[in-house]
């Protein structure tokens, strides 16, 4: 006859209550702003943005975590259990793609994140006057910060720039744009516009290029067989004239008494 086993219950721990706490546990849920689940918050520069972290199913009080990225957000006392409010304020461009979490104190698997999506219109930057001399290599780098990325578009002095395939060459990323000429000539002198262009306006950043005239080089090797040819011939002379200089330090002989 097979027996049965009844599992044994510590004393004094009753089942339902066993149970009731495994299904808070895990029916716990959270909400950032009434999303669920993570999300992207589309916003542009603005003096605060307020992000609201509330319990859902839960009976008994939990305790909340905020995250700006991986480091934690000091929260003060009453503003921690079951429902937490955070402030970032001003939002600006440095918050664009900053990850915002908030999380169960005691299960920090329950969690939704939302990631700020700042957007702006293009800010450009790079050196404004280059000096080059004729017939050297020249790059003008300018520097874009917008989002969403922007479009360039290269002018010289205010007119659209004819691109000649063997001399100009266009490199871009999502914050660099660059313009390479080879070779510069005197007709490349002049003011170079970069503009970006997207959704949100446009920026622009001007470049002065000042081609000089092209220094006199002397080959290194015509200097050094110059050099050379000079001691020698300085040597050869010395060594020709030797005696008259030996003469110059001679003492004159003495005269003897008689």
């Amino acid at each position: 006859m097979v027996q049965r086993r009844s599992l044994a219950v510590p004393h004094g721990v009753p089942i339902l209550a066993v149970s009731f706490l495994a299904c808070v546990a895990a029916g716990v849920e959270l909400s950032v702003n009434n999303h669920a689940a993570d999300f992207t918050l589309s916003t542009g520069p603005s003096p605060a943005i307020s992000l609201s972290c509330l319990v859902h199913n839960s009976s008994q009080a939990e305790e909340l975590l905020w995250y700006r990225g991986a480091g934690q957000v000091e929260l003060k006392d009453g503003n921690k259990v079951n429902i937490s409010n955070i402030c970032i304020s001003p939002v600006n461009e440095s918050d664009n793609g900053v990850t915002f979490t908030c999380r169960l104190a005691r299960d920090k698997a329950v969690q939704v994140s939302v990631t700020l999506d700042v957007q702006f219109p293009p800010h450009l930057s790079g050196e404004e006057t280059l000096h080059v001399e004729e017939d050297k290599d020249v790059t003008l780098t300018c520097n874009s910060k917008s989002n969403p990325q922007g479009q360039s578009t290269w002018l010289k002095d205010n007119q659209s720039l004819t691109l000649q395939q063997s001399r100009h060459k266009l490199y871009q990323t999502s914050e660099v744009f660059q313009l390479s000429i080879s070779k510069v000539q005197k007709s490349d002198n002049g003011t170079y516009t970069c503009l970006v262009e997207s959704r949100l306006g446009s920026g622009t950043r001007d470049f002065h290029l000042i081609v000089e005239d092209k220094k006199p080089v002397f080959p290194k090797e015509a200097v050094i067989a110059a050099v050379v040819v000079v001691t020698i011939t300085i040597l050869f002379g010395i060594v020709a004239r030797k005696d008259q200089f030996l003469k110059c330090f001679k003492k004159p002989k003495e005269t003897a008494l008689r």
